[in-house]
């Protein structure tokens, strides 16, 4: 396996635990938490491709809170006040535990670090700050300079443009099976961080490297 220097991250479920709002307030929520998380992350999903499929843009946040929403509905509601805390919470999402450590070891061997995220410049600076990696990443780059959402190429063309080298030269990681074919479509290497052990997808375009989170990074140096 190769060892490349240039490494761009998915935020949403590949560094961030997109469930740790919900899990917070757990108890507040009542039994039904797993499943309102389940369908918040999904409608989030599903949203940003209804957005950028048919010709239009608009803010992560706002869909954020559209598919809380359609969440709390599907669930049969929420106290009130908890909408506002969930809101608040996905600013600040919780690292998955190994993240920190990995990053700093790619940092300290020189390799370049990025953020290729759906997500807003105010929303990821939030998530990055919030963790204690602002000093890891030498870009952070969101959609809205694409003006479109993933998967769509434009997107991860940015990539090139921010690192200033190819994408063949650029290891892209990913939790989302599809946002990792995009990647590959692209021409970067495509690792999927499957921390779900679900099942494999998309057989047209396989994972160059599929790990249950980010430490067998650091193995490759």
């Amino acid at each position: 396996m190769p060892t490349y220097s240039h490494y761009a991250f998915d935020a949403y479920g590949t560094l961030f635990d997109v469930h740790s709002a919900a899990s917070k307030f757990a108890g507040e929520i009542g039994p039904n938490w797993e499943r309102l998380s389940q369908v918040w992350r999904a409608k989030h999903l599903e949203y940003t491709w209804i957005w950028a499929g048919t010709g239009r843009h608009t803010t992560f946040w706002k869909l954020a809170g559209d598919s809380l929403d359609f969440a709390v509905a599907a669930v049969g509601g929420i106290p009130p006040g908890v909408r506002d805390k969930l809101m608040a919470a996905y600013r600040t999402l919780d690292a998955y535990p190994e993240v920190a450590g990995v990053l700093e070891q790619l940092k300290a061997r020189g390799a370049k670090l990025a953020i290729l995220t759906n997500g807003d410049p105010d929303m990821i600076a939030d998530a990055v700050n919030s963790a204690k990696l602002g000093g890891v990443f030498d870009t952070l780059i969101t959609v809205h300079e694409a003006g479109v959402f993933k998967p769509h190429r434009p997107v991860y063309d940015l990539v090139s443009k921010h690192f200033g080298v190819p994408l063949d030269k650029v290891s892209f990681q990913s939790s989302n099976r599809w946002d990792v074919t995009a990647g590959k479509v692209a021409g970067m290497r495509g690792v999927w961080v499957n921390r779900t052990d679900a099942p494999a997808e998309y057989p047209d375009t396989p994972p160059d490297l599929v790990v249950c989170d980010l430490a067998p990074l650091v193995a490759e140096a």
